[in-house]
């Protein structure tokens, strides 16, 4: 009888040690994902932190070209004004075919056109 207990004895102590094994191993693996979860955290935090700024940037950049496009705003040409550019461009678009020979020092002044006296 006694051999049996001795057998039992033996027999749980080694399930006791396969049992703190697998705790030991279990215990390891939540520290280990523990670890990694923080790890995850820390790379979150630090990811949203990033972005926080750079959205902080884009907003102070298109804020900045919102006061400029205000500000150009009020520097805009009226309409008529517009105008009259674009006709004064184009009428000396057309007489820079009768100026260029004179401005090449190969004729005189086009017709129309008064000297003035020095």
């Amino acid at each position: 009888m006694m051999a049996s207990y001795l057998a039992q004895e033996v027999q749980l102590a080694k399930r006791l040690e396969e049992t703190l094994s697998q705790r030991s191993l279990l215990l390891q693996q939540m520290e280990n994902n523990l670890g990694d979860r923080e790890a995850e955290k820390t790379w979150q935090m630090q990811e949203a932190d990033a972005a926080h700024k750079r959205n902080v940037v884009l907003l102070n950049d298109i804020e900045a070209a919102e006061k400029k496009l205000q500000a150009r705003e009020h520097l805009l040409l009226h309409p008529n004004t517009v105008i009259l550019q674009t006709l004064y461009w184009t009428k000396i678009e057309e007489s820079i075919p009768k100026w260029e020979p004179f401005f090449l020092g190969r004729t005189q002044a086009p017709v129309g056109i008064r000297k003035i006296k020095q």
